[in-house]
């Protein structure tokens, strides 16, 4: 991730949900020459088809019927800077072509607008689908997936990164006591070894919403036996 985040390519980060791709998206900016400048994110598959191309590229005061002002969109927002496109997959066909022209000409055209808004984006990019197989099924446009895929980063399910667990507990035990204002607690040997023998179907989403469960209902040592308790 170091060496891909000095460079300025674009990536295209695929897994399951809830694996960690906006994690990775962000370290990937945080590190890059670029981390001074805004990070903007995108959730595709959380917005309207009808809605999709204003909120990338922006819109004109009365491009369509709820247009009641001059509207700024997410790349340009993002100039000079990354924006991350969560859920690509997701996203229509005709914001796909529009995307690919920002991505080929540097430029975006805000909708109800002739005029071309010169900008200078890093895109990251990240799916939970495989798109040779929305490519297939005609849902996907092939020339975008390959301006997209310079650099393919796959993240892989928590149940394949066992080893991983203990600095994620870490990780997130500091950000929910930080957040929450309470002291640092500790997980015991035993019970991080415990958490290695779950499932993680809901990968590390589902790692940190257990993790905060037990920091709130377990002492300052959260035991085996608070496992056994609270995550069954």
């Amino acid at each position: 991730i170091d060496l891909i985040s000095k460079t300025d390519t674009r990536v295209l980060i695929t897994g399951e949900n809830g694996t960690g791709k906006e994690v990775v998206a962000r370290q990937i900016y945080q590190n890059s020459p670029r981390a001074n400048k805004p990070f903007v994110e995108v959730n595709c598959a959380a917005i309207p088809s009808e809605l999709i191309e204003s909120e990338l590229f922006g819109h004109e005061k009365g491009a369509f019927t709820s247009a009641i002002k001059q509207r700024i969109g997410k790349f340009e927002q993002a100039d000079g800077g990354t924006i991350f496109l969560d859920e690509i997959g997701d996203m229509s066909l005709s914001a796909q072509a529009k995307v690919l022209r920002c991505l080929q000409e540097n430029v975006v055209s805000p909708v109800g607008s002739d005029k071309l808004i010169k900008i200078n984006v890093r895109v990251i990019a990240a799916t939970n689908k495989n798109l040779q197989d929305e490519i297939d099924k005609g849902n996907f446009r092939e020339d975008l997936y390959h301006r997209l895929n310079v650099v393919p980063l796959h993240i892989e399910p928590l149940s394949k990164r066992l080893e991983d667990i203990p600095l994620l507990i870490d990780h997130f035990t500091q950000i929910i006591c930080d957040t929450q204002g309470r002291p640092i607690k500790q997980f015991s040997t035993e019970a991080i070894e415990k958490l290695q023998q779950r499932r993680w179907r809901g990968n590390i989403r589902e790692l940190r919403n257990i993790v905060e469960r037990l920091i709130i209902l377990c002492g300052a040592i959260i035991t085996v036996e608070d496992v056994d308790e609270y995550c069954n």
